[in-house]
């Protein structure tokens, strides 16, 4: 049995009348519009007659509709064909915090050509502060740009009144409609506005098809260039087949629009998804009083119920309902779950935001699945709130916000928490927080110090003996990353007594007190808090000779760079918790997570390492600038050298990126050269944070080869030389050289 279906705001499925319509076109009627014979001129046709059906739908006239590929693009053709086509008159433009991505990234990159973009604020109930809008306004302004509503809390804004302050500040008025179109009357003549965008598989469309709303006179630069398609405006083939079922979903609508009840007691389409909603909302809080409900109360979605459950994060709610299909309000990007822009802008507390889930109903939905659904969530919340309800099926990592080292603080915000830090004047201090070290090294007298480090992560896999050998793995790397001996841990625990048995935390404790053994150390205490998310890790200490201490910071030019394990268990660990990844490739990640770096310890002992740190939560070349910065030089990498897990290039591929990839991505975009034709998806498995990964060593170039011919005695046939240590400035180039990912 399917599960009942409550995001039609993601995406709503193909009406069957829909489907029924554009069959043909996958068969018989095949022609280019374009073409002057029978077929084109059908094709043609076609096409008009669904232009007319669209227009009809918003009130419009059909010249004034353009197809494109979806509301996305629409958004991207009103947003930038405006500014460009108007730049002479103006540089500034006016939208809200709360827009969707495919209109606050469009802002963001007219930001780079020199536009300036002003965001206005929402209040509590997530409605636009027109006062502000109006303040906003100046000479330059060349376009305004605001949803008729928002995706996530389904709120109304006041279209009519914003086309009245634009019009009178003769500025162009744009609004993205994509969630309003089928569930309130949007009809352009009424809105008033310049500008409207549609996406057909928000009404029972397929995905892949939208529509642009030009008001006559309207001029916009084009972004597709090519032959003179949809009045010369948007280049390319007209997608035949989905611009039919365009036009008989919009059909539907406006009949759904014009259509009465048949008696006095029945309901219109709109009433009936207001009345299902109501009961949802009802029938939740009535057995889970505490619930929240977000966005405005009557000014919004008839379809749209967004609340925030306290005491629970989203995605592990969301993982708990099996039986029930919703989407988490803390928006999940690359794979990390994180209080959405729309909720932060509401300023919704956090304990209700982090816990938020929209279900949205649709044409579809029942009032037997709205019974069903009202005691399947709130048994699920139940089950993770109560005391005597733990859950038997362990689920780490959906549970976790971001797993392993994905859930470090982002690279650029330590450094500058760093530099306001006052540096301890203890001459005992070899190492502290002055560098990027691996760990703090304190000397005791002139032949012992003791090396002291902390590391605290999110689990990466569901299995929680698994989940402590890694976090023990990952926290004993940066003492052999200094060249130390360790001498014993003490455990850090979060745990979320209530949700979760004990039992799994004894498996934790012991996956991880085994993985130590294999050190020759024990866990010997340890501190342990009751918390809402898992994490676990060991502050572990070691001893080192002070003449023995190996630094980030003290790579010599002409070093070679040899990387110890592949990159890739971040990219993996993703795609495991969107349920994406293949058993045989986590199988991969996890030997390459819970493999000490004991043995690349032991082979340094005999080599004159002159630098060396563990490949983290930073990315390779996040902790390659560290140790470059310190070591006040630069870095060539061969990129085609380094190793990489296998499936790391096709989950990339399919977008499983974790969160702080972008982040590490950033932090060193200022220092790095790429070489021509480098993929991008290579640039980003170099920017994948991973857990417990290898370890990054320097060392002169002439015992490279005897170094790896070492680790390969101990079974290591990943370590490799990937690039070399050069004079100059702190840059990294990173060259091609045999890149072969398949």
């Amino acid at each position: 049995m399917n599960p009942i279906y409550l995001d039609y705001n993601a995406t709503t499925p193909v009406d069957p009348v829909v489907a029924a319509t554009m069959i043909p076109f996958l068969t018989s009627k095949y022609g280019n519009p374009s073409s002057s014979h029978f077929f084109g001129k059908e094709a043609k046709l076609t096409i008009e007659d669904a232009r007319n059906k669209v227009a009809c739908m918003i009130g419009c006239h059909s010249d004034e509709i353009i197809f494109t590929s979806g509301g996305s693009e629409a958004n991207n053709l009103a947003i930038k064909g405006v500014a460009l086509v108007r730049s002479g008159k103006g540089n500034h433009i006016i939208t809200s915090v709360i827009e969707h991505p495919s209109v606050s990234e469009v802002c963001h990159y007219l930001e780079k050509l020199n536009f300036r973009i002003t965001y206005i604020s929402v209040d509590e109930f997530g409605q636009i502060d027109l006062q502000e809008l109006t303040e906003a306004i100046c000479p330059e302004t060349i376009l305004i740009t605001i949803m008729h509503a928002n995706n996530e809390v389904g709120t109304i804004q006041p279209i009519e009144e914003i086309s009245k302050i634009a019009r009178e500040n003769r500025i162009i008025f744009h609004s993205d409609a994509s969630q309003t179109i089928g569930k309130i009357p949007v009809n352009v003549s009424a809105l008033k506005v310049d500008l409207l965008s549609i996406a057909g598989h928000k009404f029972y469309a397929p995905k892949g098809i939208g529509a642009l709303f030009v008001r006559r006179g309207v001029k916009l630069e084009k972004l597709i260039h090519g032959a003179d398609h949809e009045q010369n405006i948007r280049a390319g083939t007209e997608n035949v087949m989905e611009i039919v079922g365009l036009g008989k979903a919009a059909e539907l609508v406006t009949g759904d629009e014009v259509r009465e009840p048949v008696t006095v007691s029945a309901m219109s389409p709109r009433e009936k998804l207001w009345d299902l909603r109501d009961k949802l909302y009802q029938g939740i809080k009535q057995l889970i009083p505490e619930v929240r409900l977000n966005g405005h109360t009557t000014n919004r979605l008839p379809n749209t119920l967004s609340l925030g459950f306290p005491g629970v994060d989203a995605a592990t709610l969301l993982n708990e309902m099996k039986e029930i299909a919703a989407s988490a309000g803390a928006a999940c990007h690359a794979g990390r779950n994180e209080i959405s822009n729309v909720l932060q802008a509401m300023k919704v507390p956090s304990e209700f935001a982090l816990g938020t889930i929209r279900f949205s109903l649709g044409r579809m939905t029942t009032i037997d699945e709205i019974k069903m659904a009202i005691q399947v969530i709130a048994d699920a919340y139940m089950r993770l709130t109560s005391e005597s309800s733990r859950s038997e099926i362990i689920k780490l990592v959906s549970s976790s916000r971001s797993p392993g080292c994905d859930c470090k603080i982002r690279p650029q915000i330590l450094e500058e928490i760093l530099k306001k830090l006052s540096y301890s004047d203890d001459k005992s201090v070899l190492v502290g927080h002055a560098t990027s070290d691996d760990a703090a090294v304190y000397r005791i007298d002139e032949n012992n110090c003791i090396v002291e480090t902390v590391d605290f992560i999110t689990p990466i896999v569901d299995d929680p003996y698994t989940v402590g050998a890694i976090a023990a793995a990952n926290a004993l790397s940066d003492i052999y990353a200094m060249g130390a001996q360790p001498l014993f841990a003490l455990s850090v625990v979060n745990f979320p007594v209530s949700k979760l048995k004990i039992e799994v935390l004894q498996r934790i404790l012991q996956g991880a007190s085994d993985k130590v053994a294999e050190a020759g150390i024990s866990i010997i205490g340890g501190h342990s808090i009751d918390d809402n998310e898992t994490k676990f890790g060991l502050v572990v200490t070691g001893k080192i000779h002070p003449g023995k201490i190996i630094r980030n910071s003290t790579a010599i030019p002409g070093d070679v760079i040899i990387l110890t394990k592949p990159l890739g268990t971040g990219i993996i660990t993703s795609a495991l918790k969107k349920g994406l990844a293949e058993q045989d490739a986590v199988d991969k990640a996890v030997k390459v997570m819970t493999e000490l770096n004991l043995s690349t310890a032991k082979v340094m002992e005999g080599f004159p390492v002159n630098s060396c740190t563990d490949i983290t939560g930073f990315g390779l070349l996040g902790h390659l600038k560290e140790v470059l910065e310190g070591s006040k030089a630069g870095a060539e990498i061969f990129a085609g050298e380094v190793p990489v897990i296998a499936e790391a290039w096709k989950y990339a591929a399919a977008g499983c990126i974790p969160g702080n990839a972008l982040n590490n991505a950033d932090f060193v975009k200022s220092i790095t050269r790429w070489e021509e034709d480098i993929p991008e998806l290579l640039k980003t498995i170099f920017a994948d944070p991973q857990t417990s990964g290898g370890l990054l060593v320097t060392l002169p170039e002439d015992l490279a080869s005897a170094f790896i011919g070492e680790l390969k005695k101990y079974g290591n046939k990943e370590a490799t030389i990937i690039g070399k240590i050069i004079k100059g400035d702190t840059v990294i180039f990173v060259k091609k050289k045999l890149i072969n990912p398949l």
